[in-house]
């Protein structure tokens, strides 16, 4: 049984934002199976220091600095007709790496970790690949290209066309697809008709995300509505200008002293303007978001556009926090109710409200929440899938008798 290759377009260590988490754990599990070999990059300056905390789960570790700007990409991309998100992550060292690695070791399985890394497969690979998409990139870009005008309009619409072709295309070459949710796996069948389609969803580590767990407490007294997420990225950044524009007003006429705490690392201007506006507090990159959540009263995840499942919630549901989604951030997750979920800025702001009014009714809703984690979205039960998905012949493989 040969090795296995990992390829991701983020070092997946430490465990601290989306696509890291998932990339973490999916990268743990696959080590019980198979000797891993990782090559990713890096664009935080400190994850260039963090490949030995892999070192327990993998073999070779190659991890590359990632220090094309969008400019450069968008020009090289226009360039040579491909998508901005291709060009973005095209290196000549990974390429050497891979090629390297693939030379030098017996691997019979490719993972990659989001279709900009699938332009390093081999032109005729003989291993196994198996594409994790996690969602589909595609529809976020005309997503956003309907929210755009103008030239960015332009780019966004381009790049939702071109990575639909590159999405199509990688999907007939791999032995297998993952998705993190039935519903962007559904959405991906009916855009591309792709065959060799799974459903791999993200999961939660409930002994690390539990209420009674050991961490730095935060002293918050009053009404406390906390959000978690990475606040560059376009979604996070949306969703909490609209919820501190049009939804806070709304919960402050009721309760005066409710105050909104935006938890996360590298906040734009945009988002620290926020703190300007009466209750609201930015507080950048924190050491532990437990402290934050634990510290809620509500826990909101006000997105407008969002694909798959929102670690965010599930973080939430595990610390026993009452939650209020819309409707996008709760879409693929198998909530039971044990969410509220809002459509409308008054509709969100009415659910805050409520639990706000009520606590024993919001702790009764996060103890649910929390129990609903643990019964559904281990990740262990969430990856046990992947074994049969490892088993799978490569396509076009003749099967010897």
């Amino acid at each position: 049984m040969g090795d296995l290759l990992f390829l991701a377009h983020r070092i997946p260590y430490p465990p601290d934002r989306g696509d890291k988490i998932r990339g973490f754990h999916i990268l743990k599990y696959l080590s019980t199976k198979k000797r891993v070999h990782l090559i990713a990059f890096a664009d935080d300056p400190k994850d260039m220091k963090n490949k030995g905390g892999l070192a327990r789960y993998t073999g070779n570790r190659s991890v590359i600095w990632r220090s094309k700007g969008q400019t450069t990409s968008g020009f090289e991309a226009l360039m040579s007709h491909r998508p901005v998100s291709l060009t973005a992550f095209d290196n000549p060292e990974i390429r050497a790496a891979v090629d390297n690695l693939l030379a030098r070791h017996a691997i019979d399985t490719i993972f990659v970790f989001s279709s900009q890394m699938a332009q390093y497969l081999p032109p005729r690979p003989r291993q196994k690949v198996i594409m994790d998409f996690v969602d589909m990139d595609s529809a976020k870009f005309a997503a956003y290209a309907q929210t755009s005008k103008g030239p960015k309009g332009w780019m966004m619409a381009r790049e939702a066309r071109m990575l639909l072709a590159h999405e199509k295309a990688v999907a007939a070459r791999a032995d297998a697809n993952l998705f993190v949710s039935q519903a962007e796996a559904d959405l991906f069948v009916e855009r591309t008709g792709a065959e060799r389609v799974h459903v791999i969803e993200n999961g939660i580590d409930t002994d690390q995300f539990d209420p009674q767990a050991s961490f730095k407490r935060i002293d918050a007294m009053g009404r406390l509505i906390v959000f978690t997420g990475q606040m560059d990225y376009r979604p996070n950044i949306e969703g909490v200008i609209w919820f501190v524009e049009t939804i806070l007003p709304h919960i402050r006429l009721v309760h005066p002293d409710a105050r909104f705490a935006i938890v996360g690392r590298n906040p734009t201007d945009a988002v620290k303007a926020l703190a300007k506006q009466p209750g609201v507090t930015v507080t950048g990159e924190v050491a532990d978001v437990r402290g934050w959540l634990a510290a809620a009263s509500v826990v909101v995840a006000p997105l407008k556009l969002a694909r798959g499942i929102q670690n965010k919630v599930l973080e939430g549901m595990a610390m026993a926090k009452p939650i209020v989604a819309s409707a996008a951030a709760a879409q693929g997750i198998d909530h039971a109710d044990t969410i509220k979920v809002g459509a409308t800025v008054g509709e969100i702001a009415e659910e805050v409200t409520q639990l706000l009014s009520d606590p024993k009714k919001a702790a009764a809703l996060g103890q649910a929440a929390r129990q609903r984690v643990i019964d559904r979205y281990s990740w262990e039960a969430r990856l046990a899938p992947l074994d049969k998905i490892l088993d799978v012949r490569p396509i076009g493989k003749r099967i010897e008798r």
